[in-house]
């Protein structure tokens, strides 16, 4: 193509900014032409079809090497690097927060001891196949623990999600959120762990309501589509999903889990599995037990025989009707620790079982002294006694 000398002169002035070949919007080609002095000539020069790349994106022309030697034979200024043209940005990237979260694997658990159905709940994880498991049981059985040791174990990223009564579709899937004087869109846990082919970890599912409901599609296996953003979401292989309840859906009857409700059958349907969580056996809580002294300094297997002994006759008489109340294996945890922070058996008992009525709380300090015979029933100090300052005695 051969041009004017005006035309190779605007070339000519151009090259020193823009290169050919550049691409660059009309609003930076119009401030370099009123910089220059060439009025809107040049922009009608350049901004026309044969140069076009996009609405309001132009491509800088290049000469025709015949013409090389009618350039004009001005000193050359040195070409400026070529600017950058920011990519037009996807209008749903805009819209999104960015999720920066580099690793979800749990932390392992200093102590931990498998049982239950760690095994399986482990081989199900290692399978990578999509297979809803619904793991219920009575409260501090290890149910959630399991599941975080699992993944810990085998080095999967583990998404927990606490439900409770409140939660719905914008704290699940993902909702808009104020960022810095913008609203973007906040991808929610049930959306990350599908992308990143995590186990999604849904603990105390029986809190829920019938919000709940908007993962139907999920436990199906199927992607979701969010129509916040326009877009669909499909879960990478690897991802899995599983609840943790305290009940089997059905609501408490008894009162002990208030707040707990009745899912819906269509719901539960989708969870092809059911594993029941038991308190581990004698032997297997007491190592539970003696791993948790050795992490908290204070090991003595005495006091962990007569613990567990002391929790499987109470449990037994929860089973029989005799007692409204139980110790879990969590409670044992809380004992141990308190027990090493004071070093009396009594007082760390009666610390943790204050939380039952004073009858409950009787009978136990009293079974655990029949249990232990060397234990003082009459417990440890008052806490006026405790207290008191004897630093001038």
């Amino acid at each position: 193509m051969k041009y004017s000398t005006r035309k190779l002169e605007i070339l000519n002035s151009l090259y020193s900014t823009y290169p050919a070949g550049t691409t660059v919007t009309s609003k930076q080609l119009k401030e370099w032409s009123e910089k220059e002095g060439f009025g809107k000539h040049a922009i009608w020069f350049i901004a026309r079809s044969p140069n076009t790349v996009a609405r309001g994106v132009y491509k800088i022309p290049s000469i025709d090497s015949t013409l090389s030697d009618t350039i004009s034979t001005t000193k050359p200024v040195p070409a400026k690097p070529a600017p950058v043209v920011a990519p037009t940005p996807d209008p749903v990237s805009n819209l999104m927060m960015s999720t920066d979260i580099e690793n979800m694997v749990p932390d392992k658990f200093t102590g931990f001891v498998p049982w239950g159905h760690y095994k399986d709940i482990k081989s199900m994880i290692k399978s990578k196949i999509f297979y809803p498991i619904f793991v219920t049981g009575l409260s501090g059985n290890g149910k959630t623990l399991n599941i975080q040791q699992s993944c810990a174990e085998l080095n999967r990223e583990c998404v927990r999600v606490n439900v409770t009564i409140e939660t719905d579709e914008d704290d699940l899937i993902g909702g808009f959120r104020m960022v810095s004087g913008e609203t973007k869109f906040n991808l929610g846990p049930v959306a990350i762990a599908m992308e990143r082919g995590a186990v999604l970890l849904l603990d105390e599912i029986d809190l829920a309501s019938n919000k709940i409901m908007c993962l139907q599609p999920v436990l199906e296996g199927n992607g979701i589509y969010v129509k916040k953003i326009n877009r669909y979401i499909k879960p990478a292989p690897g991802f899995t999903v599983i609840a943790t309840a305290n009940t089997k859906g059905k609501g408490s009857d008894d009162g002990r889990f208030i707040g707990t409700n009745i899912l819906n059958e269509a719901f539960l349907e989708r969870f092809p599995v059911t594993m029941e969580q038991p308190y581990p056996a004698v032997a297997t809580e007491k190592k539970i037990i003696i791993g948790s002294m050795t992490k908290y300094g204070k090991l003595d297997e005495e006091f962990a025989d007569r613990l567990v002994t002391w929790a499987e006759v109470i449990r037994k008489s929860f089973y029989d009707g005799a007692v409204d109340e139980i110790i879990s294996t969590r409670r044992l945890d809380h004992i141990v620790k308190a027990y090493a922070i004071f070093g009396n058996r009594m007082k760390a008992i009666e610390l943790c079982v204050n939380r039952f009525d004073e009858d409950t709380k009787a009978s136990f300090l009293d079974l655990y002294s029949k249990v232990d015979e060397g234990v003082d029933l009459e417990g440890p100090p008052s806490m006026e006694e405790d207290n008191e300052d004897t630093s001038s005695i």
